[in-house]
């Protein structure tokens, strides 16, 4: 019980200011949120009674206290809620990943919320009776308690109505409550998508009869850039001013299939559209680089972020975020610059054939947002030198954050540059696509990976452009016109495979940016 009435108080802090957002603090309605306190207490109450038993009791407990702690740090800090996306893109994570979440605020939950608290409760003698009052103990305190919530639920029923209907986003924020129940649908996930067993698709792939070129194309994959910070789509700010001198076709209207990156990567890439799209579903399936492979075009995976989250396991892959492969690393970061270092050798080995080639950027990645680009790029100041970025100003922040974009700016022209020596020979173009967009404060919310329904427009509304080389046979004016039309990455599966000219009953016309009708 004692554990029960301190997670509700110190944990939970986040829910009760998202709570308090709703229902301010007025007269009229502090009595319902102390009640909402008696009644998430008791719920805990009920929920630990039913867990804890002779031999359980402490490990739940710590494990309770201690994960919680953690989880707590995030909502207080970020805003951002702990359901089974969030936790695979946290089994996703790497080390850096990690070292850039670490700080010393973070060190204090843990210790003085985590544990503390489980060194009282090892450290408590507990003295347990028989098994029958036991039992009786039991069952007397969640009666209790269940009679406790059902005259609260009955005395503030206006309340609690409207709370339950109009509000539910809110109990995504209830600790440790929902990162169990998270966990849960996590492990169930992964035990429902443990397959060798991959349904092909595209197994018809072929070069269409008309295609007498080689065509070489390269994919970057950004990394958390929401399109209102780039100056092609009216910025105030000149975060893109390389490329804009380029003939690049801005697409300002296209949104994401995900908030986080391990659900974005595998999306974008599956023959599957952001409302059928599961996790399961990606994993037992092949994806656009399978049914590339199938027609025989020459595919190469290049990764400066995390992972290629599954996409790219059957392809060659490889991995730039260590200076022994990238040449281009200072203070631990590795700069995504480095993924073009012997990329022209790769495309001269490629006798024949179409070469597609997938360059996956460290980008934006938050929060140390001031880590992902070289000093030189440093034009907008002063900028956010911590992972703390909930201690900064909104200034701070968006000055590393356009920074960043800066440089990717530099890396796309870069790119670009690369792709026009070998006009000659193939014909070339670049995709940029980040795979989510970010929040910097807005609203109080930081970073990204709120459920897609409540998630902000600052996490979907992504930045993407082209780039065609002269000898690309396209009719760029025909997509200039219709490049600020409604797009999301559903269409990514279906504009690779036509710009490749390949022939498939995968194929889908009408979701092919470049060759529909519309």
């Amino acid at each position: 019980m004692f554990t029960s009435v301190f997670l509700t108080l110190f944990f939970n802090f986040r829910f009760f200011k998202n709570t308090t957002d709703s229902y301010p603090l007025i007269w009229d309605n502090i009595p319902f949120l102390c009640s909402m306190a008696v009644v998430f207490a008791c719920l805990m109450v009920i929920a630990l009674t039913l867990l804890c038993f002779k031999y359980t009791l402490k490990p739940v407990l710590i494990v309770l206290l201690t994960v919680s702690s953690l989880t707590a740090y995030f909502m207080d800090s970020y805003n951002v809620i702990i359901d089974a996306t969030m936790l695979q893109n946290i089994a996703a994570t790497d080390p850096n990943e990690i070292k850039d979440l670490f700080s010393f605020k973070l060190l204090a939950y843990v210790v003085f919320l985590g544990l503390a608290p489980s060194l009282f409760v090892y450290k408590t003698p507990v003295v347990w009776e028989s098994l029958t009052t036991e039992l009786i103990k039991k069952a007397l305190r969640i009666i209790l308690s269940l009679i406790i919530i059902a005259c609260l639920l009955f005395s503030f029923s206006r309340f609690y109505t409207s709370f339950f209907r109009e509000h539910r986003v809110l109990r995504h924020y209830t600790n440790p409550i929902a990162w169990v129940h998270a966990t849960g649908k996590y492990i169930r996930g992964t035990v429902e998508s443990d397959t060798n067993q991959i349904t092909p698709i595209g197994m018809d792939a072929r070069n269409s009869a008309t295609d007498t070129g080689r065509q070489l194309i390269i994919l970057v994959v950004g990394e958390a850039v929401r399109a209102d910070r780039l100056s092609l789509n009216g910025y105030f700010r000149e975060t893109t001013p390389l490329i804009q001198q380029e003939d690049i076709i801005n697409f300002s209207n296209m949104v994401s299939c995900g908030t986080t990156t391990v659900i974005s990567v595998p999306c974008m890439f599956s023959v599957f559209g952001r409302e059928d799209f599961t996790r399961e579903k990606g994993n037992a399936t092949e994806n656009l680089l399978d049914v590339l492979t199938h027609a025989g075009v020459h595919v190469l995976w290049r990764d400066n972020n995390s992972s290629s989250k599954g996409v790219a396991d059957r392809v060659p892959y490889e991995d730039f975020r260590h200076p022994d492969k990238n040449p281009l690393c200072d203070d631990g970061e590795c700069r995504d610059e480095g993924m073009l270092a012997g990329l022209q050798e790769y495309i001269d080995r490629q006798e024949t054939g179409d070469i597609f080639i997938i360059l996956h950027q460290l980008g934006n990645h938050g929060p140390a947002y001031y880590k992902r680009y070289p000093k030189s790029f440093e034009k907008f100041t002063p900028v956010c030198e911590t992972n703390q970025v909930e201690q900064c100003t909104s200034e701070e922040i968006g000055n590393a954050y356009d920074n960043c974009i800066l440089y990717t700016d530099y890396f796309l022209s870069k790119t670009i540059e690369l792709l026009k020596q070998n006009t000659g020979r193939f014909e070339t173009a670049m995709i940029y696509v980040s795979d989510h967009g970010e929040s910097l404060g807005e609203k109080g919310l930081y970073l990204h990976g709120l459920p897609y329904v409540m998630a902000p427009d600052e996490q979907k509304h992504i930045a993407a452009v082209m780039w065609f080389g002269d000898g690309f046979k396209i009719d760029k004016n025909t997509l200039q016109t219709k490049s600020g039309n409604a797009f999301s990455q559903d269409y990514l599966f279906h504009t690779i495979l036509g710009l490749m000219e390949i022939e498939t009953e995968v194929y889908d016309k009408n979701l092919d940016i470049v060759n529909y009708d519309r």
